[in-house]
């Protein structure tokens, strides 16, 4: 048996050692090319949904021609030639006039470019679990920023740990035993991963499974998606911790408030017609509370934090059912 690479991408020079050093070499060689493609194509779909080459995973004969294949080219040598710089790569895309289009469509638009491959109009896709758990976090003000460490155990259904586990004798891998405080708000990134059993917000929204390489996730739209987005422990609790934050400052006008939550999440001004949505559902809420208080209470409860008792329940309550649409639009939880 021999070792060797494809010839049709590059023969592999003879003075290079047939080991991962030489493989390496061979691999970041100016001739390849594959390498810097391969690595632009994959970046771009980052921010576009889809590669340049929409097989990201398959640049071979059976994968599918470029869209754009000069664009392809001029990406990959300009990023084989800043040194591989990813934040040189990253800047720009994301100041490229195709990147900073607007996201609306047109009929015409949707006849011509229905998949967006000609880059018609900005991208829009619904982010990845691990965005839109994060997204929640930043938006409150729950996050924990602190980098590394070891994995992490958010919130998680009881028993699901345990069934997938057989007999005892394991320690902490038999039981799930959910993290407190801090730990409970770090970056998705950090959940601990069970192969056996991912976590189901994970699962839910797609993410894989990681027993085999995944270049890009498949994207669904299930009811148990909608249904995890509005009763998630924690998006509960992060509207909550926003509400509460709201209502303590006291000098700020309530409409004001509700812009203030609207621009935490969606990044932007509401408009006339978004701010008396949200402006009416707050009062019906808080109506229906008021008449209700032990309900008002026991959805304060929801979340490892303590309810902030400076605040008058029913009011937070009702606010906090607001920001949690809030963060349900189709704006917050897309790209």
């Amino acid at each position: 048996m021999t070792f060797g690479t494809p010839k049709a991408v590059l023969d592999y020079p003879a003075e290079l050692p047939k080991n991962r050093l030489g493989l390496a070499k061979w691999t970041f060689d100016e001739k390849n090319p594959l390498a810097a493609r391969v690595a632009v194509n994959r970046i771009w779909q980052q921010f576009f949904g889809f590669g340049l080459v929409k097989s990201s995973e398959n640049f071979g004969s059976q994968g599918e021609l470029p869209s754009h294949p000069e664009l392809l080219d001029w990406l990959a040598v300009d990023f084989r030639e800043s040194g591989w710089d990813v934040k040189r790569l990253v800047k720009k895309i994301v100041t490229s006039a195709a990147y900073r289009q607007s996201a609306e469509t047109t009929p015409n638009k949707l006849e011509v470019d229905p998949e967006n491959r000609l880059v018609s109009r900005g991208p829009r896709f619904r982010m990845t679990p691990e965005m839109i758990r994060d997204t929640w976090l930043a938006s409150s003000g729950l996050l924990n920023p602190t980098i590394g460490g070891p994995p992490v155990r958010p919130y998680q259904p009881a028993g699901l740990w345990e069934e997938t586990n057989a007999g005892d004798g394991r320690g902490t891998l038999t039981k799930y035993v959910q993290d407190k405080q801090g730990k409970l708000y770090r970056r998705t990134m950090y959940t601990i991963f069970k192969r056996t059993l991912p976590h189901p917000f994970l699962t839910t929204f797609d993410a894989s499974y990681r027993d085999v390489c995944a270049v890009k996730r498949q994207r669904t739209n299930t009811p148990l998606q909608a249904l995890n987005l509005m009763n998630d422990p924690l998006m509960l609790e992060a509207s909550r911790v926003l509400a509460e934050k709201l209502l303590r400052n006291k000098a700020l006008p309530f409409n004001e408030k509700l812009i203030a939550a609207f621009r935490q999440a969606a990044a932007r001004q509401p408009s006339d017609g978004e701010l008396a949505v949200l402006k009416k559902h707050y009062e019906v809420r808080k109506m229906e509370l008021a008449n209700h208080p032990d309900t008002a209470t026991q959805l304060l409860q929801v979340g490892d934090s303590p309810p902030d008792k400076s605040v008058d329940p029913v009011e937070t309550a009702a606010l906090m059912e607001t920001v949690a649409l809030v963060f349900n639009m189709d704006e917050v939880i897309c790209k």
